[in-house]
């Protein structure tokens, strides 16, 4: 049975000014499925009325197979398809260092002279337990609106396969190497546009990091850093210390093309 809406000749009684709105009233008769009567009444109702930007609609079901269908239209900036809106949190995360960038006093008793343990933080007879602290991570996440037929089967395998994966290229002001991309969350109704929010990271690549007498050369923002240290004697001391011997940086995420996202 074929689908007929038709607008009711009560309809479009309008309230003027700053609060302007206006209500569209439609019959629609043909089916009983209420998924299909709201789309066709999405498709037989304009975007935009006098100005004003449609907003959300409702069915009532009147018959078997019909209903009287209301469209709400208010003053709000209609949202694009293609149009993408920013949201970020700069919190900072958590991280265990073991090494400080400085050591900025060494005490002792009286006569006595505090080991060198050359920035290792935290050593203990047989280990260095380090310290957490909150390091600059730049958490955002970007809300696209997607046409419906660009969010394909292909298309959200894509997504989940980016998912833990880093930036190989610049991406949204981010150097390569800086974004950790952590998923996205999608949601559609009925005949309308997918709304996807993606979930980032952002941690900043750095250089010339020291680790004692080390100089580590470069860390990408999402690459793992750490300090194997030996036992070694402080002669000024005379106490046995534990140093820093050698610095890894190690890749610990694979790395992916964010421009497949296509935001």
């Amino acid at each position: 049975m074929t689908v007929v809406v038709a607008e009711k000749w009560e309809s479009r009684q309008t309230i003027e000014g700053p609060d302007a709105q206006v209500d569209l009233v439609y019959i629609v008769c043909g089916t009983a499925d209420d998924l299909e009567a709201s789309a066709a009444l999405l498709s037989a109702s304009p975007a935009t009325y006098n100005g004003l930007v449609r907003q959300y609609r409702r069915l009532e079901r009147i018959a078997e197979d019909a209903w009287e269908g209301t469209v709400h239209y208010g003053r709000r900036e209609p949202v694009q398809t293609g149009d993408v809106t920013w949201e970020f949190d700069t919190t900072g995360g958590t991280q265990k260092l073991t090494q400080s960038l400085a050591t900025i006093g060494a005490y002792a008793p009286p006569g006595q002279t505090a080991p060198n343990f050359q920035g290792a933080i935290g050593v203990t007879h047989d280990s260095v337990e380090g310290v957490d602290i909150t390091v600059p991570v730049f958490s955002f996440s970007l809300r696209a609106t997607l046409a419906d037929n660009l969010v394909t089967p292909a298309y959200r395998a894509t997504i989940f396969g980016l998912t833990g994966r880093v930036n190989n290229a610049p991406f949204w002001g981010f150097a390569a190497g800086e974004v950790l991309f952590l998923g996205a969350t999608g949601t559609k109704k009925n005949a309308e546009d997918w709304e996807i929010t993606y979930r980032f990271s952002a941690s900043p690549n750095m250089t010339n990091i020291p680790v004692g007498p080390i100089t580590v050369a470069s860390k990408k923002g999402w690459e793992y850093l750490w300090v194997r240290y030996a036992d070694d004697v402080d002669g000024t001391a005379k106490r046995a210390v534990k140093r820093p011997l050698a610095a890894y940086v190690e890749q610990v995420y694979p790395y992916g093309d964010f421009s497949l996202l296509g935001i």
